[in-house]
């Protein structure tokens, strides 16, 4: 246990020390604006699935289905993730087992997101290579199933170190500590073992979306008919891309900021201001603008958006043609 408290969770312990001693100078105001542009975009992504919710033809075609799951799987991690950022910069102690629940939930949807682009992008795939077979091939039921399973893919790492953690010492759960993912460890190896889970992930998430889109580009130029859809699925797999790109940035999070804390040296203040900039553009924006991205550009949604947002401001809904 001491090897494994010997890095990262001592660098942690400092950052609650150095929020402990800022708190008066301005965290307040850091705090407000962490807590407002989170909540603006959950409040868009609750319009966005509203809208999905109005029309039958949205949650029975599947990737209506994956982008809606997207959208409720980037809403909890803003709001979970900006609970665990008040908590760190007051900072409050929590019981591990709460800090356990709060760690699973941000794990998980921190990795659906790339996963569920993976899936996305060979929906299309299917849609444009074997379009006869799409509709038997992606099916609700089947794209639900699938949803399943990347839970369960996303949920296998941190699984096992709750499980081993419960083994070696049960009654810990029942302390008060500093909430970081790093207190569930009990040996060093099991940061080298979330890496490995991460770099499969995005190499296996990578490999897929390159495919899918040499395959629907290959096709966008070899079909006689309906070039169109082609094209829309080629730029649709190209937005996926650039959705994964943005999701592997928010994986540099920790390790900007440990860089960031050593640069700082002993300027408290200004380490703070600095890791509070990487905050917000480098783990809030991306997974703000991830579903802006894929929906506000979707022909059939974006009326239905505006018509929600502004309040059902016109005189009766847009129709919706699904392709």
């Amino acid at each position: 246990m001491a090897v494994a408290n010997g890095t990262i969770t001592e660098v942690s312990f400092l950052y609650q020390q150095i929020f402990k001693i800022d708190f008066d100078a301005g965290i307040h105001t850091r705090i407000s604006l962490t807590v407002l542009i989170p909540l603006f975009f959950i409040f868009v992504n609750s319009v966005m699935l509203f809208a999905l919710r109005s029309k039958a033809v949205f949650y029975e075609t599947p990737r209506y289905i994956l982008f809606g799951h997207m959208l409720i799987n980037d809403s909890v991690l803003l709001s979970v993730t900006t609970i665990m950022y008040i908590l760190g910069s007051i900072p409050m102690q929590i019981t591990k087992a709460l800090c356990a629940l709060f760690d699973f939930i941000v794990y998980c949807t921190f990795r659906n997101s790339p996963l569920t682009l993976a899936v996305m992008s060979l929906e299309r795939y299917v849609a444009i290579c074997f379009p006869l077979r799409h509709c038997n091939i992606a099916t609700p039921t089947r794209t639900n199933i699938i949803l399943g399973f990347i839970w369960i893919l996303s949920s296998l790492n941190i699984a096992i170190d709750i499980i081993l953690a419960l083994i070696v010492n049960p009654s810990s759960f029942l302390d008060d500590i500093f909430c970081t993912y790093e207190k569930l460890f009990v040996g060093k190896w099991q940061m080298d073992k979330s890496q490995g889970f991460d770099i499969l992930y995005f190499v296996s998430v990578a490999v897929i979306i390159i495919f899918t889109y040499i395959r629907i580009m290959i096709t966008a130029r070899s079909v006689t008919s309906d070039k169109d859809s082609a094209k829309k699925a080629l730029r649709t797999v190209l937005l996926h891309l650039i959705q994964l790109c943005l999701c592997l940035t928010t994986f540099l999070y920790a390790t900007i900021e440990r860089t960031l804390y050593m640069m700082s040296g002993n300027n408290p203040p200004f380490f703070l201001t600095l890791r509070y900039l990487n905050y917000i553009t480098v783990l809030i924006l991306p997974r703000c603008l991830s579903p802006l991205i894929y929906g506000l550009r979707d022909e059939a949604l974006l009326p239905l958006f505006k018509y929600y947002f502004c309040y059902r401001s016109g005189r009766a809904r847009p129709s919706v043609n699904v392709h």
